[in-house]
């Protein structure tokens, strides 16, 4: 891999923030050439052992960073990224081991996810450690060796997605990939101190992600911030139709103002004193920013989460290894083997009697979130010693999914974030978890970011200053835009809403009093979307897609705006009004009627 002398030294103490090194990028302050070679060196730190099963060699790197070289900085908004990969997400031509060599397989293509990012511009580094088959919260799983705590060694990292935690908080990468099944994206982040964000269930797509539960899992996001976060996930987000369990992101509008708080007999820290100190000074902060905290029984939110290992769900875990188990029984870590190997005496009586319970719990769950809009739980009660966590497997990992394991089983959105630390700011991480409804995501995330810089301004041992860092705006004081060309995403303009920190929140169409133009003598090329009187017979509207920004983002992208495009006011199919792209008239001399092709992108396409 070609390097740049300069580059390499200016990016030598570079923090990896995602917003300072897309600056350095359009600053042409750094390469692409000296960001990789500097991640590639982190990650060999010695001081941070077992993160990775499989660092990626700079010959296979080149192609990702070759593929950026003639890039626009400005037109992909992850250029130059460097991340992490958990080991049980394909990334196409690598092995993927599932912490096990001897089940480990080599895709001939990329999980979703992680094509979706490359397409942004990110790179991958590697693939990170794991406990074994994504089974279990503590990190310690794993033939690849024990990744530790940032902060203390003698401490777990969290799992199951450990080395994609240690990566992040060590400074090694800009974000990295977890998954979660009962917890998994938001475990390490509390240890860890960064954020762990576990969208809505099917809004990243699962295939290429080797199954812990395939009904319940979740790829996630581990990165700094909740800013971060919100912006790498614009480039995952979005129905994969190769993916029958994802679906269309379609983001909640409430705005976050009662947060629910277990009662007391549904509390437990397992003897954490300071955890429970930590948690009570969250509360008070929470309190003195407005929020009206509201009890509520945890009880049946933690009896739901015993169904997913006390239950018949660890059947499902058994049916992702096949024949495996019962071929290679000793290649098996012992604590997983015993956890999975439950799912052979499950029968089909206990399937549907768990299934049946579950729909209790999720009807109990629509009661309480008709009178909270969020939950705020500690992420765990506590934390252990590795030691102490090799000398009782079980019950100390089921520990730390007490306020975990319920989330993906009741579907619902999460985002984990620094909460402080032990012993007056000088030991170990605590960290709280956001709890919302399906497709509250954005909520959970403005939320987080606002939390985050209430309690603590460092991000894991990286040594950034959140108070340098952009903030997320509130969901609630952003405006809606939809737009039909250009602007679309992966449209050659796209960057402009990116580069704002522009939220997507869907796809939709207009109502059918909307014809679409392809416009003459435009570069790029874009088309005209123009109101008439009657409805577009068979029409079913324009597809269009909406994107969210703040106020003064918004106020900056319309004075780019040129002509003959305007920004008026759209009518959606649902009969909603949203600012969006309009035509000047005049400009449609010489144009060709499209709306028959039902979008800018299918037409595109047909053409």
């Amino acid at each position: 891999m070609p390097v740049s002398l300069l580059p390499l030294l200016l990016v030598t103490d570079h923090s990896f923030s995602l917003f300072a090194l897309r600056n350095a990028y359009l600053d042409r302050t750094v390469s692409v050439d000296g960001v990789i070679a500097e991640a590639l060196r982190r990650a060999a730190d010695e001081k941070y052992p077992s993160v990775w099963i499989r660092l990626l060699t700079p010959d296979e790197i080149e192609p990702y960073v070759a593929a950026l070289r003639a890039q626009d900085p400005r037109r992909l908004p992850l250029y130059g990224i460097p991340f992490g990969i958990k080991d049980n997400i394909d990334l196409a031509g690598i092995p993927t081991t599932v912490g096990c060599p001897e089940f480990a397989y080599t895709p001939a293509e990329s999980a979703t996810v992680v094509e979706r990012l490359i397409a942004a511009g990110a790179v991958p580094i590697g693939k990170t450690n794991l406990d074994q088959f994504a089974t279990g919260l503590v990190g310690v799983r794993s033939p690849y060796g024990i990744p530790r705590s940032v902060f203390n060694g003698e401490y777990v990292s969290g799992g199951s997605s450990s080395g994609s935690g240690v990566a992040v908080a060590s400074g090694m990468v800009t974000f990295a990939l977890g998954t979660d099944t009962a917890g998994s994206g938001r475990v390490p982040a509390a240890f860890n101190h960064i954020t762990g964000y576990k969208p809505t269930k099917g809004w990243f797509s699962a295939k290429g992600v080797f199954p812990a539960c395939h009904s319940l899992d979740c790829a996630t996001i581990f990165a700094g911030t909740c800013a971060e976060a919100s912006q790498i996930a614009q480039s995952v987000w979005g129905i994969d139709p190769l993916d029958s369990f994802s679906r269309e992101p379609v983001s909640e509008t409430r705005p976050i103002k009662t947060l629910g708080v277990p009662a007391a007999e549904g509390l437990t820290f397992f003897g954490d004193a300071a955890a429970e100190s930590l948690y009570s000074e969250s509360l008070e902060a929470l309190a003195a920013q407005g929020f009206e905290l509201v009890e509520f029984d945890y009880i049946p939110f933690r009896n739901a989460a015993l169904l997913l290992y006390a239950g018949p769900w660890v059947a499902e875990r058994r049916h992702a290894l096949g024949d495996f188990l019962k071929t290679h029984p000793e290649a098996v870590h012992p604590a997983v083997r015993t956890i999975i190997a439950r799912g052979d005496e499950v029968t089909g009586i206990d399937v549907f009697d768990g299934i049946y319970r579950l729909q209790d719990f999720i009807a109990q769950t629509v009661r309480v979130f008709r009178k909270i809009d969020a939950f705020v739980l500690p992420t765990t009660g506590t934390t252990y010693r590795v030691a102490d966590v090799l000398a009782d497997p079980i019950t100390l990992n089921s520990n730390l999914g007490y306020y975990t394991n319920f989330v993906n089983l009741l579907d619902l959105a999460a985002v984990a974030v620094p909460a402080g630390f032990r012993e007056n700011g000088k030991g170990l991480p605590f960290g709280i978890t956001f709890i919302g409804p399906a497709g509250s995501d954005a909520q959970l995330l403005a939320l987080g970011d606002r939390f985050h810089r209430l309690r603590t301004t460092s991000i894991g041992v990286t040594g950034r200053d959140l108070t340098s860092e952009p903030a997320l705006s509130e969901p609630d004081s952003e405006i809606q835009l939809a737009v039909v060309g250009a602007h679309l995403g992966g449209q050659p303009l796209n960057h402009q809403l990116t580069s704002r920190n522009a939220r997507f929140v869907r796809s939709t169409h207009t109502s059918p009093h909307y014809r679409l133009y392809n416009l003459p003598n435009t570069t790029p090329p874009k088309p005209g979307l123009v109101r008439v009187s009657d409805p577009v017979v068979n029409s079913a509207g324009i597809a269009v897609e909406i994107w969210s920004l703040n106020t003064a983002a918004f106020g900056s992208f319309v004075a780019e705006v040129p002509p003959p495009m305007t920004i008026g006011t759209i009518q959606l199919e649902d009969d909603t009004w949203v600012k969006g792209f309009l035509c000047e008239p005049l400009a449609l001399e010489g144009a060709d009627d499209i709306t028959s092709a039902g979008g800018w992108k299918a037409f595109q396409e047909g053409r």
